[in-house]
């Protein structure tokens, strides 16, 4: 499985219009067919640059459907964000890959 991650920093005055965009955006983003899980988290290191940064994490179903999403919908999906916040962001992506997931078992 890959992680399909996008980092975002976003300026302050932008920040409360860019979180309600978010939590709309990644239903969509879901609705593509392309990924099983999202997880929004924000990164608790502060930047040099200000702004507060979040972390969206998209588990794909495989490779294909990775490349199905970048060949079909990426392209899309990114420029709505451009248009709203534009020069108010910074974003970056990564895709990771899961090597092993444990899981602590209290009984």
């Amino acid at each position: 499985m890959i992680i399909y991650n996008v980092t975002v920093n976003i300026e302050e005055s932008i920040h409360d219009e860019w979180l309600i965009w978010i939590k709309e955006h990644i239903p969509q983003v879901l609705g593509t067919g392309k990924f099983e899980k999202a997880t929004l988290t924000r990164v608790l290191v502060e930047e040099d640059m200000g702004g507060v940064t979040y972390s969206i994490q998209y588990r794909s179903y495989s490779r294909e459907a990775l490349d199905a999403y970048y060949k079909e919908d990426a392209e899309k999906m990114q420029r709505e964000g451009l248009k709203k916040f534009a020069d108010k962001m910074l974003a970056f992506r990564t895709e990771l890959q899961i090597i092993d997931e444990y899981t602590v078992n209290f009984k």
